[in-house]
């Protein structure tokens, strides 16, 4: 049976000795176990590859699970009953005796892990990506930004989405995205639609939205403070390391979403204010007049690959809008090898394929349970990224894709 403290039978170790053990064995490249996060207000759409019987595995109440947290440095904000190391990072002990928590190596080595630069401005991994898989739409929400979240003690929170071919079989039953608002919308509407919250039902402030069609192989740059209802797709998400928001819209999934996730993380002393709410957005980017021209996410080759690729791989940059994260996409091709040197630390997930990084097998998984280790995701340390790491598709017929997501500033988009 799984532990108490995480979804695995093996415990987690704060040693110094396992910690030493993740940091040296594989040089600087980190083993993840799969951080797996429920969500009360969602369904899940079943593509992140559990077993069917190992979506619900937590208490009643607790919800279905429709995340995948991707080298994530923080713990989800998931309200009672959440485990101690919910949405963490948890690195393999090369021995699989103990796993280690990626917050605290990073808290241990931090030049070595994340890098001088991004360890004397952020003082941590400060980002991280996850995998959102939900059958239905998320509610109409945004996630504030600085201004109001720093005199709370917390950050806002900017993300992007990318649509993922492999991870989309299926496209569930909405596959279209609400995102900003309506150019000639007033603050006054929506703050009439918000007063609709509380009374039940829908308050239709999706009205005041525009929506668009998935595009797989596409994506979307959200800052904090825009308005958003991403569809039923699954989406791999590069964000800062925050799980801040507030529910904008009363109705969703079926079923009408708690007026307690509307005021979530609205300062104590504005709740009920619904004036100080919409002040909370950023007004002038949800009503650009050119919303999707300056939001939308379209790849393009990284210069190493336009450079090295040659038929044996192909990386694009598919997140590149914010400098608080960022993402690409690696293919290499069967039989052929990608050695890429970085500036950066970053986390990596096979999506697709097999093969080998560096010294270990990575590879894209068809169906683990819910307590299975599995080899398809890494964190590279930003000294492994700095001496150039290796990536073998060990296939001779399938290519092997691989997802990159990095943290804050990154010094080869120049941001």
């Amino acid at each position: 049976m799984p532990s108490q403290e995480t979804t695995f039978t093996i415990p987690v170790s704060h040693a110094a000795s396992a910690i030493d053990r993740v940091l040296n064995a594989h040089g600087g490249i980190l083993r993840l176990a799969p951080a797996w996060v429920p969500r009360a207000f969602c369904t899940p759409g079943r593509r992140l590859r559990l077993h069917p019987d190992d979506y619900y595995p937590f208490a009643k109440g607790r919800g279905g699970i429709d995340e995948r947290w991707l080298g994530s440095a923080i713990r989800a904000d998931n309200g009672p009953g959440t485990g101690p190391y919910e949405g963490l990072s948890l690195a393999v002990d090369p021995d699989e005796g103990v796993l280690v928590p990626l917050d605290e190596i990073v808290e241990t080595a931090p030049v070595d892990v994340i890098g001088q630069r991004m360890w004397k401005a952020e003082g941590g991994w400060a980002a991280y990506s996850k995998f959102y898989d939900n059958l239905l739409p998320l509610p109409f929400h945004m996630h504030p930004m600085d201004k109001d979240m720093l005199p709370m003690g917390l950050r806002g929170k900017p993300e992007a989405y990318y649509y993922s071919p492999q991870m989309n079989n299926y496209l569930g039953e909405q596959s279209i995205m609400y995102i900003g608002l309506n150019p000639e919308t007033s603050p006054e509407e929506i703050v009439r639609a918000l007063s609709r919250h509380e009374r039940g039902g829908d308050n239709r402030i999706t009205d005041y939205s525009q929506g668009y069609r998935t595009r797989l192989g596409q994506g979307w740059d959200v800052p904090a403070g825009i308005l958003h209802a991403p569809s039923s797709v699954c989406t791999y998400e590069p964000q800062r390391a925050s799980d801040v928001l507030s529910m904008f819209e009363s109705w969703s999934n079926n079923m009408e979403v708690g007026t307690d996730l509307l005021w979530k993380d609205v300062p104590p002393e504005h709740h009920g204010d619904l004036e100080h709410l919409v002040g909370m957005l950023d007004w002038e980017a949800n009503v650009d007049p050119d919303f999707h021209k300056n939001r939308t996410l379209i790849p393009y080759a990284t210069a190493h690959s336009s450079e090295h690729g040659a038929g044996d791989f192909v990386e694009k940059w598919i997140v590149y809008k914010s400098s608080a994260f960022s993402a690409k996409e690696l293919t290499v091709m069967p039989g052929r090898s990608a050695t890429i040197p970085e500036n950066d630390a970053y986390g990596i997930i096979a999506v697709q394929g097999h093969g080998r990084i560096n010294d270990q097998p990575i590879g894209a998984i068809t169906m683990v349970r819910i307590h299975d280790l599995t080899r398809d995701e890494y964190f590279v340390t930003a000294a492994a990224a700095s001496r150039g790491v290796t990536i073998t598709n060990e296939s001779d017929c399938e290519p092997l894709v691989l997802l990159k997501h990095y943290g804050p500033g990154n010094v080869e988009l120049g941001i």
